[in-house]
């Protein structure tokens, strides 16, 4: 298998962590994005909508890296552990899923990216919506070790890569203490977590250098 991506990028992270959870071989293809590798005609043809991660399996091309933690699971998986196949409690993991697609991460690019790439001030407003998503994930751990259930899943992998990088940027973490409890203890107990720091290092430094 085939997989594009970008080594600082969270989204690329959540897949590398599954991948090695599952024990898949990824053949890592590195895309530049300042080079502009994601644009190039080969690239296109095999992803139209340009971006990381891309995973192209036997000629089967997919991205959108939630769709790939559970495509790698249901179809390479030694067992649904990662991704249940009962349907309540897979249903609860794509939920968490989709709310970290559509409202955690999202407010956190809305309120984070436009003052990397656009040096825009920071907008309150768009801080306390993010707040407001990080709220939301500490409800949702409250009294729980995992975000969707009993047990590690790949909506903890993913939402994990993402509040990482979230750290990284300086948000202040002390208000969250089932996130900090949640975090601390994935940090501890999930071996492909540990091997997660390189990519997790490459994305401070792109972060530093971003901010230059």
């Amino acid at each position: 298998m085939d997989f594009y991506y970008m080594p600082a990028s969270a989204a690329c992270r959540s897949v590398l962590m599954t991948a090695e959870a599952i024990g898949v071989k990824l053949n890592l293809k590195v895309i530049d994005l300042k080079a502009g590798d994601h644009l190039t005609p080969e690239f296109l043809a095999i992803n139209p909508q340009h971006t990381v991660p891309t995973l192209v399996d036997d000629g089967f091309p997919l991205w959108e890296s939630r769709s790939i933690l559970s495509y790698l699971v249901d179809k390479y998986g030694k067992d649904d552990s990662l991704y249940p196949r009962d349907d309540k409690k897979r249903a609860l993991v794509n939920q968490r899923l989709y709310f970290d697609s559509g409202v955690l991460y999202q407010r956190f690019g809305e309120y984070f990216y436009p003052q990397i790439f656009a040096k825009a001030p920071a907008d309150p407003d768009k801080l306390k919506r993010f707040e407001e998503a990080l709220g939301f994930l500490n409800t949702f751990l409250d009294g729980q070790t995992y975000v969707a259930g009993e047990n590690l899943t790949i909506a903890d992998l993913s939402i994990f890569a993402g509040v990482s990088f979230f750290f990284l940027t300086g948000i202040d973490e002390k208000s969250y203490t089932n996130i900090q409890r949640w975090y601390s203890h994935l940090k501890e107990t999930v071996p492909v977590i540990e091997s997660d720091r390189q990519c997790l290092e490459e994305a401070r430094k792109w972060l530093e250098n971003a901010r230059k």
